[in-house]
């Protein structure tokens, strides 16, 4: 059965392959798995419909069957444990590979969000800008901890997983602070992900709807 996710019909971040579909778009594709996508605005994202598949409006959601999944995360979590290809099959390696998803959506995603969102809620308050460095501090220990983790290896634990996917995307959210060009182990770990020819695929296909969206 073909599954379909949903993503925006109209790409707020510009095509930039940053919209958390990506995520699921870069997943599918590493397993080989072919996939439909409903596009819906930011109206239809509020209404019953979308809101019986993701109570929080908003994107992505994965429907199979009877099945409906919502949060990133947990739709490639289902994906990984459905198709080979993402998760190692040696059991302890398998817990490993589940626990740097957790830890790139619990540990290292929350302040880098927060600093994306710091301009936009925060914008007209005397505080931001004293707020924006402290919030940057917060994600170099994260960087610091993560880099020296990593160090010289391709991958955090082995073979790429579902967790290097979801770390890579994490990280990308970056882009342009110039904080993970701090360290070059983390940057040239970003680039190992954007190399991979299911990512290129998965970018294409997000970056597709938003040039025709704008007409491109």
């Amino acid at each position: 059965m073909t599954p379909t996710i949903t993503a925006f019909e109209a790409s707020p971040d510009q095509g930039q392959g940053l919209a958390r579909d990506m995520r699921v778009r870069w997943a599918l594709e590493e397993v080989g798995q072919p996939y439909e996508v409903r596009l819906v605005s930011f109206k239809a994202m509020k209404q019953p419909a979308h809101l019986a598949r993701h109570p929080f409006g908003q994107i992505p959601t994965y429907e199979e069957g009877d099945l409906v999944l919502f949060e990133s995360g947990s739709i490639i979590f289902h994906i990984a444990e459905r198709h080979a290809g993402l998760l190692p099959k040696e059991a302890n390696a398998r817990a490993r590979a589940i626990t740097w998803m957790f830890a790139a959506l619990n540990t290292v995603e929350p302040p880098i969000v927060e600093l994306e969102q710091a301009p936009f809620v925060e914008g007209d308050k005397p505080w931001l800008a004293e707020r924006i460095p402290m919030l940057k501090d917060r994600i170099r220990v994260r960087m610091d901890q993560l880099s020296n983790r990593l160090s010289e290896a391709d991958w955090l634990d082995g073979a790429f997983s579902a967790g290097d996917l979801m770390m890579v995307m994490v990280l990308r959210r970056l882009e342009g602070d110039g904080i993970v060009e701090d360290y070059p182990n983390l940057a040239a770990y970003v680039a190992r992900g954007q190399a991979r020819p299911a990512y290129k695929r998965a970018y294409d296909a997000q970056l597709a709807v938003f040039t025709a969206a704008s007409g491109g």
